[in-house]
């Protein structure tokens, strides 16, 4: 039985790419000029793409592939995919939703309390021969409020894991859950001027573009801290910066900024601001998910089936 052609915009590593080869006939364009020159000599073929949220997938890109029937993310992001268009012409649209929730939820909480308890300072004092007593005190997590922006699949692993530091939970989302046992905030200000700490799991695109913003960062208060695991975009970087040196907030942890994969210079010279490069949804644990999710759905839609996991 002939394969079906895939083409994989993304960077894979050998085990995860071997994967993937051993089911489809695959066209690898990790890159901008791979990418191009592969829709350009083999377009035709091509019947499914693997890509993710900030790679995305043009609605041109999509229309030099005539026989495109199947695109998915291999992560639960996919705000740079042309989606309207592709619904346009019938393709079935698929994540990877919650193959890397719990690591990204750990990461969340990895830089929460990196942040507030001022790890990575303090690691560099003792390094440098530093004893306790001159350096200053910093608050514990135990017992705060909690703010979670987006209560999905990473939001709701993150208001678990607060449960289990004894904290008061509480949430927004566009509208509120049904069911669900968690104060419900009708406004991100509201939730921030509520929380001690809010972290940040909504999805990218247009409709979240600075959700976090000069008000926002203002409600969160002296004693506040932000976590960033969703997207950059969400976040206002020059407000958050600013908010950071006047000591509007107490600090922030982000695993994600604007201006990826560049550093956020705004941000890189202050103490209080733990930073990772979008390494939230990494694992060996959580990759394997991710991909076998793929391969799951990609066999499904080819054997005439709904997918596992639709956008």
């Amino acid at each position: 039985m002939t394969k079906p052609y895939l083409l994989v915009l993304i960077l894979l590593k050998d085990a995860s790419l071997a994967s993937v080869k051993s089911a489809y006939e695959v066209i690898y364009a990790p890159d901008s000029a791979a990418r191009a020159e592969a829709i350009a000599a083999h377009g035709d073929k091509v019947r499914a793409v693997l890509t993710n949220g900030t790679t995305g997938l043009t609605a041109e890109e999509i229309d030099r592939m005539p026989g495109l029937e199947f695109v998915s993310a291999l992560g639960a992001g996919y705000e740079n995919i042309a989606i309207d268009h592709a619904r346009s012409r019938n393709i079935v649209l698929a994540n990877g939703a919650g193959t890397n929730a719990a690591c990204v939820a750990d990461h969340a909480f990895a830089l929460l309390l990196a942040v507030v308890r001022d790890l990575p300072q303090l690691d560099q004092a003792t390094r440098q021969g530093v004893w306790r007593d001159t350096l200053r005190m910093h608050p514990g997590v135990s017992g705060k409020r909690l703010g979670v922006l987006g209560l999905g699949h990473i939001g709701s692993k993150v208001a678990k894991r607060g449960a289990g530091f004894d904290m008061e939970l509480g949430y927004h989302n566009r509208k509120p859950r049904e069911s669900e046992p968690i104060r419900y905030f009708d406004s991100v200000t509201a939730l921030a001027q509520w929380c001690d700490f809010l972290v940040v799991t909504t999805v990218g695109g247009p409709g979240t573009r600075h959700l976090v913003d000069k008000a926002v960062l203002e409600a969160l208060g002296p004693d506040g801290f932000l976590v960033n695991v969703s997207r950059g975009s969400v976040v206002d970087t020059a407000a958050l910066a600013d908010a950071l040196s006047a000591g509007t907030i107490a600090g922030a942890g982000l695993d994600v900024y604007e201006g990826e994969p560049d550093p956020p210079k705004a941000l890189t010279g202050l103490r209080n601001v733990v930073l990772t490069p979008h390494v939230g949804g990494r694992s060996p644990e959580a990759i394997s998910a991710s991909v076998q999710n793929f391969l799951d759905n990609a066999a499904r839609h080819f054997a005439g089936e709904k997918v596992l996991t639709p956008i």
